[in-house]
């Protein structure tokens, strides 16, 4: 069966294809030149149709299409879609400058002897472009230095004297011509200095003086520094010394003879980086006497009336010869000098960085020594370039219309105004009207047409505001034509005629070959569209509008099509859940079979975003014949899902939404503002309002409190003990006085605990007595006399109140009155007491209480402390010392003999017989060990050793000196000549004896070391004689090592023996130094030298 849709598929296609021409055919003309009409112009509204010239550009302009575009039908709107785009490609306009001349310091010691000024504006046709140099137009033919690049103005070799200037690019295409800004283009540089020799300066002491620099010619400003005597020795300035960047003088406000010498001035430009040296001006003193006290004269200062650019730093000098060198001091009239000012160079120099319209004023600076005073006044005035408050903009319009054009900048001084028309200025006559910066030209002509500049300038600089003005001519023309409209059975239908025209065209609306009638049903509104009332299924059809002006005529068709109103039912319309579960709402749209629907979800009249909510929302579509049905799941529910859900079904004819309600159960929220209405010692009385219930009856609520020594939000009791759902007042109880607490309530239901509440403001419980005592009570220690008592402070959460302190109660075993004293420190943790009287390890009773304001506590239990036992009063006895190394000497001792300071550890002091023993050195024991080994001492030499015990307490006396003397040193010659045979798992060896030197140890024998490669055990050998047989185990490789032993120790060690055998394997050696061994087989003998061991 055939689609029904055929028909009117067929007449789309054969009616776009006819617009399409006709479009093409009817482009809009100007009488000077074709003229592109943007698609979104409609024929009518042609007021002041602005745009930006700063958002100029191509790109797809969407058309507002009507409801019907959703249905798979409106692809064949694709036609006039694309001949849009076409025409945008296509639009012509204006230039646009992207890039304007920038000003250009050009270093003239450049090697690169090229300038480029860049310009380029974008426009349909492409701009040509022209350059002017100080208003004159420059000819790139007739000299060969300039050249044009693109726009960009190329100079080569580049020349101060004639290329200095400023530089102007001009735009244009067949549409107008625009003037850029004015570029300064400068050159950087600095001369030299006059080679001829410059006078002497002689002065008195004390007097002042100027060292003139005289700076040569040069572009920017520049920058000065003094050299004294050479260079890099530069002038340093400070309170007495000056160096102006405004004159490039040196200032000396009170010469001294340390200032004699040569001044040479430095000058550096800051674009180059180039710097000239001055000849050097010598200065001397006179010898006539020293310059007696004056008051003070300023040399320098900025200038009476200074001018500044908005945002710039400036920089006021101000310095002053005198003896006593003066003090500068600044202030502004009628006024405070700005806080972000900094004073530099000993106050010489008043900076104020980004300056603004309020630093404006009168600025002084004061010059004073106890001679007298001197003062200077200037005026910073702060100007503004002008800045834009309002622009012209591109505007189109109908022949005969009225154009006014406004724009607006402000700056200081205030700007004036110009007006330019393709680059030529513009006056008052005939129908424009220039009024500062409001232009208006009365009806509109298209010779009027072109680029429009508006200038705004003051004394400092200016700025220019472009638009082009086109006046528009064109027939009728409709895009998208045809139109398609579905509408509603008994809804009002609107089918609009918008064609593009100008000027405006006459519009009449006709069905089929008839001219509409107008009655109550059908109405004509004022924007030419044509309203139906109630529409029924007759009203289906055709309907053509036409519009016709003097440059021709187009129609439109407006098909339309009218259904039955689309049904929906959502269901649930209102459901409660719990926290945790699922619930599915189902919406179901009954609508015309051949509408598409498109459903969609909202959460509180916001969509629903499935992508960000997925893993709470999910979707489900099901299509039948006459009905469509989407369910909405939602999954683990969470209270923030409460609320209203809407279904939103939609067809090319109409749109329709229902809504459900979502009720969720859950904990209760948060309970109001917690206010404490009332606080004692230890109680604090709380109030608060109910939360949301979440629909489920609060059951209980929990008071909880924090303070500085809690871990976080603790639960605390309360009276009554249980605070049910309906109360809004209880007492927290058992709290500790003088504690800041904060409180917060959390109520409960059946489903579960909610958030709690906000946290009330802090408050403090009243003061009380202490009723914590000190624990951990203990002592002894201390120095002879002495009875320490130490304890666990009590915590500032117990202390409770001001105050506090500790009361600290003693008395001798078996007496029976307390002595008391009082500690007014909280954070104190112990007290010593000495009593000349008592002796050492005397039992005391102790106790410990606590105290505040308020009145005592408790005491702490009775512990027993003994007093301090004091230093060790006896010395070491049996003190021996005797020498086992050449670096070594064995130190042993007994304890003293019993009695008071019982020494802990022990202390020896050791010094060779030849020094003091304030240059010796001291080891102690690690415990109370009676012996000791001193090591690291020199070889062959006497040294003393003393003892003395020790403990935490101070040391006792040092025993009586004993001697003891090193042995010699041992050999330094390694054993040579290494020989070896082996027989089976045994190997023969034997090398030359060593002799000892006469200031080292007699050889006694020697040590032999065996070690197996890749075994952690070492077998070591010990033989009077220079030779050994010793045992292999098992095969493998074996490495020997030689040392001699003497009584000053173990010698040098001999080079290494390296042996790679087998077991059972029989071999001999000659002399292995020079690798001359036999092999029976054996399979490698190597002698290789290694690090000692």
């Amino acid at each position: 069966m055939g689609s029904p849709w055929k028909p009117f598929l067929l007449l789309s296609v054969i009616s776009g294809l006819s617009d399409l021409a006709r479009a093409v055919a009817a482009r809009p003309i100007s009488y000077a030149a074709v003229l592109r009409m943007k698609p979104d112009s409609s024929s009518s509204a042609h007021d002041s149709r602005g745009r930006s010239r700063q958002h100029r550009g191509g790109g797809l302009v969407t058309p507002d299409w009507p409801a019907f575009s959703s249905h798979p039908l409106s692809a064949l709107n694709l036609l006039s879609s694309q001949e849009d785009y076409r025409s945008e490609e296509s639009e012509e306009f204006g230039p646009v400058f992207i890039h304007e001349p920038d000003d250009i310091m050009f270093p003239l010691s450049s090697d690169e002897k090229k300038v480029v000024m860049h310009c380029e504006a974008r426009g349909n046709p492409p701009p040509t472009y022209r350059w002017f140099i100080n208003g004159t137009e420059m000819d790139s033919e007739a000299d060969y230095r300039y050249s044009l690049i693109d726009g960009n103005l190329v100079i080569m070799n580049a020349s101060e004297t004639v290329d200095h200037g400023k530089y102007q690019c001009r735009a244009g295409n067949s549409f107008g011509t625009v003037l850029s800004r004015d570029a300064l283009l400068q050159f950087a540089y600095v001369g030299a200095f006059s080679p001829k020799a410059r006078g002497g300066v002689s002065v008195r002491e004390g007097q002042g003086v100027v060292l003139m620099c005289t700076p040569p010619p040069h572009s920017p400003e520049i920058i000065y520094s003094w050299v004294f005597n050479e260079f890099p020795s530069f002038v340093a300035e400070d309170s007495r010394r000056f160096i102006s960047q405004d004159t490039g003088n040196l200032y000396i406000s009170k010469v001294q003879p340390s200032d004699v010498g040569s001044y040479i001035c430095l000058v550096k430009n800051p674009v180059t980086n180039a710097r000239v040296l001055s000849p050097p001006t010598p200065l001397t003193l006179k010898t006539d006497g020293v310059m007696g006290e004056y008051e003070p004269k300023i040399e320098v200062h900025f200038s009476p009336s200074v001018l500044a650019p908005k945002g710039v730093t400036v920089r006021l000098e101000c310095f002053a010869l005198g003896n006593p060198v003066p003090t500068i001091t600044w202030r502004k009239i009628n006024g405070n000098i700005p806080k972000k000012a900094r004073l530099r160079k000993s106050q010489a120099v008043l900076e104020i960085p980004n300056i603004q319209l309020e630093d404006s004023g009168i600025y002084e600076c004061k010059a004073e020594n106890p001679r007298g005073g001197t003062a200077f006044k200037g005026h910073l005035q702060v100007y503004t370039l002008p800045q834009w408050v309002r622009m012209i903009n591109d505007t189109q319009m109908d022949s005969g219309e009225k154009l006014q054009w406004e724009c607006k900048a402000m700056g200081r001084p205030r700007p004036t105004y110009r007006w330019l028309r393709n680059g030529l200025p513009l006056t008052s006559q005939g129908r424009l009207e220039l009024h500062n910066g409001e232009m208006t030209i009365h009806k509109v002509q298209p010779m009027d047409s072109g680029m429009y500049q508006c200038v705004a300038e003051n004394k400092y600089g200016s700025i220019y505001s472009n638009a082009e003005l086109k006046i528009l001519a064109s027939a009728p023309i409709f895009v998208p034509n045809p139109v398609r409209v579905i509408a509603t059975l008994g809804k009002d239908v609107l089918l609009e005629c918008k064609p593009r025209a100008s000027p405006k065209p006459r519009i009449t609306w006709k069905r089929g070959d008839r001219r509409i009638q107008l009655n109550k049903r059908i109405i004509l509104l004022r924007n030419n569209t044509l309203k139906i009332v109630n529409s029924s299924r007759a009203d289906e059809g055709n309907y053509v509008c036409r519009a016709e002006n003097q440059l021709g005529s187009a129609e439109m068709t407006a098909m339309l099509w009218v259904k039955e109103a689309m049904r929906v039912a959502l269901s649930p319309s209102r459901v409660e859940v719990t926290v945790g579960e699922s619930v599915v709402l189902s919406c179901r749209a009954t609508h015309d079979t051949s509408l598409d629907v498109a459903f969609q979800w909202f959460f509180n009249q916001k969509p629903i975003n499935f992508h960000h909510d997925g893993g709470h929302f999910e979707s489900i579509q099901t299509v039948r014949a006459r009905s469509s049905t989407v369910d909405l799941m939602i999954r683990s529910i969470l209270l923030k899902h409460a609320g209203k859900y809407g279904c939103r079904a939609q067809t090319s004819a109409d749109t329709v939404f229902a809504e459900a309600e979502l009720l969720v159960r859950g904990p209760p929220g948060p309970p109001g503002v917690v206010i404490v209405e009332e606080i004692t010692e230890t109680t604090a009385t709380l109030s608060w309002t109910r939360g949301l219930d979440n629909h489920s009856p609060i059951s209980t609520y929990n008071l909880q409190a924090r303070s500085p020594f809690s871990l976080g939000w603790q639960t605390v009791k309360t009276d009554p003990e249980t605070v049910t759902g309906d109360m809004e007042s209880a007492m927290a109880v058992e709290l500790n006085p003088w504690v800041e607490y904060e409180f917060r309530v959390v109520a409960s239901n059946a489903i579960g605990t909610g958030d709690p509440s906000a946290p009330s403001r802090g408050v403090r419980t009243k003061e009380a007595v202490p009723s914590v005592a000190p624990v951990n009570v203990s002592g002894g220690n201390g120095r002879r006399h002495e009875l320490v008592i130490s304890w666990e402070p009590v915590s500032e959460e117990f202390q409770n109140g001001e105050g506090f302190g500790y009361i600290v109660a003693f008395r001798a075993n078996g007496t029976r009155g307390w002595k008391e004293k009082m500690v007014t420190s909280a954070d104190s943790t112990m007290y010593k007491y000495r009593d000349e009287t008592f002796p050492p390890l005397t039992p005391f009773e102790v106790k410990v209480g606590v105290y505040n304001n308020k009145g005592d506590g408790p005491f702490s239990k009775v512990v027993i402390i003994h007093s301090a036992e004091g230093e060790p009063r006896e010395l070491p006895i049996d003190v021996r010392a005797y020498s086992i190394s050449s670096s070594e000497i064995r130190v042993t001792w007994k304890p003293p003999n019993p009695g008071p300071g019982k020494p802990r550890r022990y202390e020896v002091s050791f010094w060779k017989d030849s020094e003091q023993e304030e240059s010796g050195s001291k080891q102690q024991t690690v415990r109370n060990e009676t012996s000791m080994i001193l090591t690291g001492l020199e070889g062959n030499s006497a040294y003393l050793v003393t003892v003395k015990g020790f403990n935490s307490i101070g040391h006792g006396p040092p025993s009586a000196a004993v001697t003891a003397k090193t042995r010699k040193a041992p050999p330094t010659q390694s054993p040579n000549n290494l020989m070896w045979i082996q027989e089976g798992n045994n190997v023969s060896l034997s090398w030359d004896p060593v002799k000892a030197k006469a200031n080292e140890s007699d050889v006694i024998g020697y040590m032999v070391l065996l070690k197996q490669e890749g075994r952690a055990h070492n077998q070591v050998t010990r033989t009077i004689n220079p030779s050994t047989i010793l045992s292999l185990p098992e095969g493998g490789t074996y490495v020997i090592e030689v040392r001699a032993l003497s009584e000053g120790g173990e010698g040098a060690v001999s080079s290494q023996l390296r042996l790679v055998t087998s077991s059972g394997v029989r071999a001999k050696s000659h002399q292995c130094s020079v690798h001359c061994q036999r092999w029976t087989a054996l399979l490698l003998v190597l002698l290789v030298p290694l690090a000692s061991w």
